[in-house]
């Protein structure tokens, strides 16, 4: 009788496999993982995000929309929502971004489950994010988690401190309008 043996796909590997259509590959742990391309209320919030955070944080860094990053150096390969970094840390040549940015911001779909939500914040929070934000558009509210463990949720009527733009914050409220 044969036996399969299985092994981790490697970063190198992973490059080299075509996208399917309607989707995109990431590499979670050395497996592949499709991922649908956003809906449009998806994106909407995605591009709402993209340019209230890029507005807080002018020249202090970049964000981006889809950013593709490498929280670990092998078997790893993840998007951001939306992410900023900071200019220190920004490398406009690489073809990914390595270790996690420093806020990643990911909007909730029907298909994200609760395990996949905190695998992703806790790999983020332990590989250079200083915040890791899960947007509900269901519930309008946004969950801000930082490596202390701690977890703040942000509801209508509050505003959610900046670490990048130093007394600056923005309206929970602004994000669902």
């Amino acid at each position: 009788m044969a036996t399969t043996l299985t092994r981790l796909m490697t970063f190198e590997e992973f490059q080299r496999i075509p996208n399917p259509p309607g989707h995109y590959y990431e590499l979670h742990h050395g497996e592949l993982f499709k991922v649908a391309f956003p809906k449009l209320r998806h994106g909407e919030a995605q591009h709402k995000l993209h340019g209230l955070i890029q507005e807080a944080a002018g020249t202090s860094g970049v964000v981006r929309i889809e950013m593709p990053y490498r929280p670990l150096p092998e078997h790893e390969a993840w998007g951001a929502d939306v992410a900023y970094i900071s200019t220190e840390r920004w490398d406009p040549h690489a073809d990914y971004f390595f270790g996690a940015p420093d806020l990643v911001i990911e909007v909730l779909s029907p298909s994200n489950t609760l395990a996949e939500m905190r695998e992703k914040r806790d790999l983020c929070l332990e590989n250079g994010s200083r915040e890791f934000w899960i947007v509900d558009l269901d519930r309008q509210q946004v969950d801000v988690s930082t490596p202390d463990g701690h977890t703040i949720t942000y509801k209508s009527g509050q505003s959610i401190p900046l670490f990048f733009a130093e007394g600056r914050s923005l309206p929970v409220d602004s994000i669902f309008t």
